[in-house]
């Protein structure tokens, strides 16, 4: 379906731009969420004539969004989250979730669209993800997801955090079969020695 948007859209275009898209798109965000108009001769000329008042009300929205820019930066990010021995988390942390504690910890209102997160965070850790304030404006931010604040802290001073133990057993198990082997070079070369001593 042919459309012109009515705002910017990250990924499709402009202010003005006539662009395709699928049907279904078009039907269930754009139109009903007024992002664009059908294309239609009368719809490019009544485009054209509010295209101003559309420039001016995008301007405000990004002016609105960079005064929120440093409290979205310096929100403290920390999630405190059930997790097993492995820092496998039980469940995950979702756009949803951030959304919500940036609302809580900066007064910031953000939908979870506009948290670029790709796939629920399901383990503990630092993560890198992106605030879209406004099309224009996009803000890195960390998220720390741990068991405790402890583990917080742990992170957020850049430290590794090693669960139960797994890397005790990989280290075991890899010095075992090397002990094993020398003991039986150590047989084979006192065999034979036996042997002549006969």
């Amino acid at each position: 379906m042919k459309v012109i948007l009515t705002e910017k859209i990250t990924r499709l275009g402009n202010i003005g731009d006539t662009v395709e898209v699928k049907t279904g798109f078009a039907r269930n965000f754009l139109l009903p969420n007024n992002k664009a108009l059908r294309w239609s001769r009368e719809n490019v000329a009544l485009f054209e004539a509010q295209k101003a008042e559309l420039q001016a009300r995008h301007e405000a929205a990004k002016k609105s969004a960079e005064s929120k820019v440093d409290a979205v930066k310096n929100a403290k990010m920390y999630m405190i989250r059930q997790a097993g021995d492995t820092g496998q988390l039980y469940g995950s942390v979702s756009s949803r979730d951030i959304a919500r504690t940036l609302k809580e910890i900066a007064n910031v209102d953000v939908s979870s669209a506009q948290v670029m997160l790709g796939a629920p965070i399901k383990s503990v850790g630092a993560f890198d993800t992106k605030i879209a304030l406004h099309p224009d404006v996009i803000v890195p931010i960390k998220v720390y997801v741990a068991r405790t604040n402890d583990e917080i802290e742990a992170l957020v001073a850049g430290k590794v955090l090693t669960f139960g133990t797994k890397k005790v057993e990989e280290e075991k198990t890899e010095e075992e079969p090397k002990a094993e082997a020398a003991e039986v070079a150590e047989k084979t070369e006192e065999a034979p020695a036996a042997e002549v001593a006969e």
